[in-house]
């Protein structure tokens, strides 16, 4: 073999380190142009499990006399069979009985709400919900809080705000997992807009039936329409709170203000009371929440 020269050995020198380092990357794992990035891409994931469940298998229902049924069936008494959260009345076909069927109704869904409740009330209800490990938890409550004696009697918004975070609070201890659905409180100044054209209702709304609202029911003074507007943008102020606060948990879902919005009349009144859903107002609420309660979201 001939002798190289000093300079050939140079060259050839680089030419070796060249090879054996293009060698070692390949041994460490370098590859070709391309197989870095290949390896580094992330791997699809398998697909997550959604939030929400559109087909729940039981539910609890909290809230006030509008979920007890109350005036639905006779005067002054409540009537959960016609509740719109669990009731199994076939005339009104339960948000429960939609979900579950009739026969699973009857066993996997439980009422908790009471007549006459106010929000500070629904962290107690919330609690007794919760032990039942519900896959669903209803929530319709904040009435109450606007009707009062007085436009001045009326739960603080701040309160009210702080009685709800606390009623989610209280179930999450108990029941991470369960999904809520929140109704909106309903558009009282509707109702007294509908309920004083029958003379009957209006006499019954003097016994103290939301005198916040229907007191002086034929008045329409600056004093009485001011009256009306402030129970109104506390109502609407309620409703804010149920949205914000439901945000914040990615298994509550807020109605949108259906309930509020929903143009109720006088068949879905009760015609005992002019101010309580009768059973065909049940219905729709049933109705709304089932649409809510399904339907898909992003």
């Amino acid at each position: 073999m001939p002798k190289l020269s000093h300079r050939s050995r140079a060259v050839a020198a680089v030419t070796a380190a060249v090879v054996l380092g293009a060698a070692g990357c390949d041994v460490l794992g370098g590859g070709g142009p391309g197989e870095s990035d290949a390896r580094e891409r992330p791997k699809p994931s398998a697909s997550p499990v959604p939030v929400w469940d559109s087909s729940p298998a039981s539910l609890a229902a909290v809230g006030d006399s509008i979920t007890r049924g109350f005036d639905a069936c006779s005067v002054l008494s409540d009537c959960p069979e016609v509740s719109w959260a669990t009731g199994d009345s076939g005339e009104v076909k339960s948000l429960a009985v939609r979900l579950l069927g009739a026969a699973k109704a009857a066993t996997h869904s439980w009422n908790y709400a009471a007549s006459g409740a106010r929000m500070a009330d629904l962290p107690a209800q919330m609690a007794q919900a919760a032990a039942r490990k519900p896959a669903l938890v209803t929530v319709m409550a904040g009435a109450n809080d606007a009707c009062r004696a007085s436009a001045e009697a009326m739960t603080p918004v701040s309160d009210f705000r702080s009685e709800f975070e606390e009623s989610l609070r209280t179930l999450r201890r108990t029941a991470p997992a369960a999904q809520v659905y929140v109704a909106s409180v309903p558009n009282l100044k509707r109702l007294w807009s509908q309920g004083r054209t029958n003379v009957l209702g209006k006499q019954v709304w003097k016994l103290g039936i939301c005198p916040s609202m229907l007191g002086d029911a034929d008045a329409l003074d600056a004093a009485a329409n001011l009256r009306r507007e402030t129970v109104q943008q506390r109502v609407e102020d309620y409703n804010t709170v149920l949205k914000e606060v439901c945000a914040k948990d990615p298994r509550c879902r807020f109605d949108g203000g259906a309930v509020y919005e929903f143009r109720f009349g006088t068949d879905q009144l009760s015609h005992w009371d002019w101010f309580h859903p009768s059973k065909d107002g049940q219905a729709r609420l049933a109705e709304i929440a089932y649409r809510e309660v399904t339907a898909r979201r992003a």
